[in-house]
């Protein structure tokens, strides 16, 4: 499998012969964006490479269509060129041309061109407090098995903070690869609380599903961050070392094999 970080929650995924792409965001730094309810974010640093560089792509794993930090306006118009497009229930309605919508636990295959099917099963993910989904909207992460392979899931986590559904993870799924969205997500209208993990949820997060590599995400490139990398690695580097010995850091539009 080889990964390559493009910015913020994007990353290509190469795997199987396929090419994935999780949660498209393209455009410049510079904008200020809404995310509703009094809440919102300028991003302040750009992509690694450009749409140019990482299409064609088989599909796209979107955790959530309706925050402009996981799909900005390139990272939609990038969609109409991708054959299979899978994300929630309510967001594949938003989106419409065919997107597969999935609640937790929910699955679908990717299949075509005479290679073995790919399965994807979508997450559970909860992108703030209890009872935030109102406000905040449906999330998924996104679990993807290799064919052939019994070792072990790619697991993409995101947008959450660490909270039960993630317990469920753990129980129902053996984790290779963990590709944590981090961040620390405040908002000054709600004050402390969280809409994403900090390095020490992904710690115990990690504890929780033992994955083989954890790879961190989307914790720079825009100002709702509260924890960028520095204040991650030094939660991760206070962590038990059976934590320490699997975070893996990627550099920006390198790909590299995991």
């Amino acid at each position: 499998m080889r990964l390559t970080h493009v910015g913020g929650p994007t990353l290509l995924v190469e795997v199987a012969g396929r090419r994935l792409l999780t949660d498209p965001t393209f455009d410049p730094p510079g904008r200020h964006y809404s995310f509703g309810w009094g809440t919102g974010s300028t991003k302040t640093a750009g992509p690694a490479l450009s749409p140019a560089d990482v299409l064609p792509v088989d599909a796209v794993l979107l955790t959530h269509d309706h925050h402009a930090d996981n799909l900005d306006d390139v990272g939609r118009a990038l969609l109409a060129q991708v054959p299979v497009v899978v994300t929630t229930g309510s967001g594949a309605r938003r989106l419409g041309a065919g997107a597969r919508g999935l609640r937790p636990w929910q699955s679908t295959v990717l299949d075509g061109r005479g290679r073995p099917p790919l399965g994807v099963v979508a997450t559970p993910a909860r992108h703030g407090p209890p009872l935030s989904r109102p406000v905040v909207g449906d999330v998924v992460g996104f679990a993807v098995r290799e064919p052939g392979r019994t070792d072990g899931v790619l697991w993409i986590s995101g947008d959450t903070v660490a909270f039960g559904g993630l317990r469920q993870v753990a129980e129902r799924l053996r984790v290779d690869v963990a590709v944590l969205h981090l961040g620390g997500v405040r908002f000054p209208v709600s004050g402390p609380v969280r809409y994403s993990m900090t390095g020490r949820q992904a710690a115990a997060v990690v504890r929780l599903t033992a994955p083989r590599v954890v790879v961190p995400v989307h914790h720079e490139g825009w100002s709702h961050f509260r924890q960028g990398r520095e204040g991650a690695e030094r939660d991760l580097a206070a962590a038990p070392e059976e934590v320490r010995r699997r975070v893996r850091w990627l550099e920006a539009g390198v790909p590299t094999h995991v």
